[in-house]
């Protein structure tokens, strides 16, 4: 009798584990921007890394913390990466303005390193629409990859989201292109060229082909800008017949809005021109729980920017302890696996999957009471179980 109660529990044991590894009970990314994290829970066959020579040594990031809620919650990835001990420096720039893309000294600072972390970034006052679109271009940082997906233990009307919004993020709306053709008459062209969206149509299938994702879908609003938004679908269109393995659709922004709010789970990828990205991107991590828990990567050739998906800066709860830093935590694990640094870039997952399973320390825009301190404290401990 004690054999064959044994023999159950193990049987039951291992469907347990086999159903935990199959439904990603996590709420890991898809996607990864190097090499995988090996698994804690190897099967059968388990094939290590080979890791190259070298890889363990200290890899320098540019680290802009910047302004509002920036320096709190770029503190917060230090202290979690120091605690998991990640070889990584950071070569902080703490007086970085918008005036420092025009300045000589740009060249040996932001561009110094490919990889940056970066908090807030400053307005230059009377420009304050312009400004981020400038550094992006300077650094050729082409798309904006914003991801959300709800967390275990957050409270949101909408289960199990997981979308990825990549936004074009050098013209479009945001070019920066105004000027008053009469008094009291202004006017602001939206540009878009045919190489941009190319470009931005073929990183987005790229991506989801490489991140074993089904679906992508195309944002428009070509029914009334039918030159401008006609001529990024028909780059769309050419680059997803590339792709007959993945589905491809189009939906106007107006019905995508109404759409992401009514059934979010129809999204997987989508891909869009600036102003519908930014549109998109906030309503996506609106259901997902807010700016908090949405991060963000912003790719070019030469620089890639980890931040907040949606780059709101929290002025009003600046220096309050009260941000939530989970959007920048989780910028910095696609920055630990775009650095070919996966064991670490685990471990973190782990720990802050942890944090909001256990939900004992939650922050206050997601109902709770915990600050900022706390709960990178919380993270921190939990690592140290890993």
């Amino acid at each position: 009798l004690c054999v064959c109660v044994c023999t159950i529990f193990a049987n039951l044991s291992t469907m347990l584990k086999k159903f935990i590894n199959s439904k990603n009970l996590g709420f890991l990314p898809k996607y990864n921007f190097g090499t995988y994290a090996e698994g804690r829970h190897k099967g059968a066959i388990h094939v290590p890394i080979a890791i190259n020579p070298g890889v363990g040594s200290n890899r320098h990031v540019t680290c802009i913390p910047g302004t509002g809620i920036g320096p709190e919650i770029t503190d917060s990835v230090k202290k979690i990466l120091s605690a998991a001990h990640c070889p990584i420096i950071f070569d902080d720039i703490n007086d970085f303005k918008m005036d420092s893309i025009h300045d000589p000294s740009f060249q040996n600072t932001v561009r110094k390193n490919e990889v940056i972390m970066l908090g807030m970034l400053q307005d230059r006052d009377g420009d304050k629409y312009v400004d981020h679109f400038k550094v992006y271009q300077e650094l050729g940082c082409f798309a904006d990859l914003f991801y959300a997906k709800t967390l275990p233990g957050v409270n949101t009307r909408h289960k199990n989201v997981d979308i990825v919004v990549i936004r074009e993020n050098t013209e479009g709306e945001f070019s920066g292109v105004e000027h008053e053709v009469y008094p009291g008459v202004v006017e602001s062209i939206k540009i878009i060229t045919r190489e941009a969206s190319r470009k931005i149509a073929e990183y987005t299938f790229e991506f989801a082909y490489l991140s074993g994702r089904k679906k992508v879908t195309a944002v428009h609003k070509a029914n009334i800008m039918k030159l401008c938004d006609g001529l990024f679908l028909e780059e769309c269109r050419k680059v997803a017949e590339q792709y007959p393995f993945i589905k491809y659709e189009e939906i106007i922004i107006d019905n995508c809005c109404m759409q992401i709010v009514k059934n979010p789970w129809q999204f997987d990828v989508m891909v869009m021109p600036n102003l519908y990205g930014s549109i998109v991107g906030h309503a996506v991590a609106g259901i997902c729980g807010g700016a908090g828990v949405a991060c963000g990567a912003n790719i070019g050739e030469n620089h890639v920017i980890f931040e907040q998906g949606t780059r709101i800066a929290g002025k009003d709860i600046e220096g309050k302890s009260i941000a939530n830093p989970t959007a920048m935590i989780l910028s910095s694990i696609m920055m630990l696996k775009h650095m070919d640094l996966p064991k670490f870039a685990f471990d973190i997952e782990r720990a802050l999957e942890k944090t909001y399973q256990d939900g004992k320390v939650k922050t206050m825009d997601l109902g709770g009471s915990s600050s900022l301190e706390q709960f990178t404290e919380e993270v921190i401990a939990n690592l140290s179980k890993i």
